[in-house]
């Protein structure tokens, strides 16, 4: 949770960042939140975004706790992304934030820092939760200075999704361990031999942009700001705009008039960097076959990648800590919540959920598959926490590497545009 080439963050990432600049909200603590009925039972809050088909699994999920805890009630709520953090702003910075919500490792210093997230470590030695049985180093990313500020529900990492029946046409073969001269090689091969572009703009993703940085011994973030200097990220955009108008990459008008399909799915690239539980959505949208391919490296090995995750947070403000915490520790480890579940919000974390799951359609299995074989390469790192105002950041990013690619503004004043407006982000 948290963002890349999926529509949904495309479109909302503007938003969440504005909105993110303009509010301040005031650090809270006490009590509040959820309430309580004079038998005992108790009602806590539980706010999540995604479409319409989350929230009915979400509320599948949620009948079969109320069974094992009949004196605990959950009011649901469920946004798009954007209006899930504006509401979601609103009700922390007026001291009434839900007493559970879904999180993402972009948000976590942010409300940490103004005192909204409750430190689950408490609960975990109260008993009420459990950090045991999570596939290696999933509960890390939960992790900032110490405290555990969120746990994950479902783990993912950076892949490369590709159109094989291209790849086919065009005699291009990926494989663990190729370099990123290979890949760029490989996207003039696509075009030369099928006239479609090679990529979809992978000079305008964060996240790919970090696995690059890590590679090279950087980061994208550091505790508290960037990990890289204007001429690093002069370097990289210029290859990339470069490769626009050479026709490698996809002309950005062309990925914005295809919005909100992908221009993967639409046919007019060949490959697209994101997510890898993302996948689903290409063969949803689109009429090919399309695969996982390896992140390309700069010595054939490190590949820079790590396990992001959306996790299940708490309020400092909620009345009822103990039932938040047995909520949380229920949807992270109950086997039957974890069929219900699937893949919705990525590889499940726990091992509990994660073996009663066994996808039967070829694209999850597929997701799965890319997972082990990245675990077990040895290649996945630990995530560096983001400072706050990263979500604010991510959008600048997009927004701005969007407007390079379409001739808009020149790279330099694009590098020099970008670092004002994080600096600007993280001041506020």
């Amino acid at each position: 949770m948290g963002t890349s080439r999926n529509v949904e963050r495309r479109t909302i990432l503007k938003a969440a960042g504005a909105s993110a600049a303009a509010l301040g909200l005031a650090a809270t603590a006490g009590c509040g939140g959820g309430t309580g009925s004079g038998d005992g039972t108790v009602t806590i809050r539980y706010s999540w975004w995604g479409a319409e088909e989350r929230a009915q699994k979400i509320n599948k999920t949620i009948a079969l706790f109320e069974k094992k805890y009949p004196k605990i009630k959950v009011k649901t709520d469920f946004q798009t992304y954007a209006s899930f953090w504006e509401k979601f702003q609103t009700q922390a910075a007026g001291g009434n934030p839900p007493d559970v919500f879904q999180n993402a490792v972009t948000f976590l210093r942010k409300y940490d820092k103004r005192g909204i997230l409750l430190d689950l470590k408490s609960q975990v030695q109260a008993g009420n939760l459990s950090l045991d049985h999570f596939r290696a180093g999933v509960t890390k990313v939960g992790e900032v200075d110490g405290k555990q500020l969120g746990i994950p529900v479902g783990s993912n990492t950076m892949a490369l999704v590709i159109d094989k029946k291209v790849y086919e046409k065009a005699g291009v073969e990926p494989h663990t361990g190729w370099t990123w001269d290979d890949y760029f090689k490989a996207l003039k091969t696509i075009h030369d031999r099928t006239k479609v572009a090679g990529d979809t703009g992978y000079f305008t993703i964060m996240y790919l942009y970090d696995l690059y940085l890590r590679q090279n011994g950087k980061a994208f973030y550091t505790a508290d700001g960037l990990g890289f200097d204007k001429a690093d990220l002069t370097e990289w955009w210029t290859d990339g705009y470069n490769r626009v108008k050479a026709g490698l990459v996809t002309d950005l008008k062309v990925v914005q008039q295809d919005t909100p399909k992908s221009s993967l799915s639409a046919g007019h690239g060949a490959s697209e960097f994101t997510w890898d539980n993302f996948t689903v959505r290409y063969s949803a949208e689109g009429d090919s076959t399309y695969g996982l391919a390896p992140i390309p490296t700069m010595d054939g090995k490190h590949t820079g990648q790590y396990l992001a995750s959306l996790m299940l947070s708490a309020s400092t403000r909620t009345a009822h800590p103990k039932e938040v915490a047995q909520f949380i520790d229920f949807m992270v480890h109950d086997p039957e919540v974890g069929k219900i579940m699937g893949y919705d919000r990525g590889i499940l974390a726990s091992t509990e959920q994660y073996t009663a799951y066994r996808p039967t359609d070829a694209v999850n299995k597929e997701i799965a598959q890319y997972e082990d074989d990245t675990a077990k390469a040895g290649v996945l790192g630990t995530i560096t926490p983001h400072p706050s105002g990263a979500d604010t950041i991510e959008a600048a990013f997009l927004r701005i590497g969007g407007d390079l690619g379409q001739g808009k503004t020149k790279v330099s004043d694009a590098v020099k545009q970008f670092f004002t407006e994080s600096e600007a982000a993280f001041q506020a």
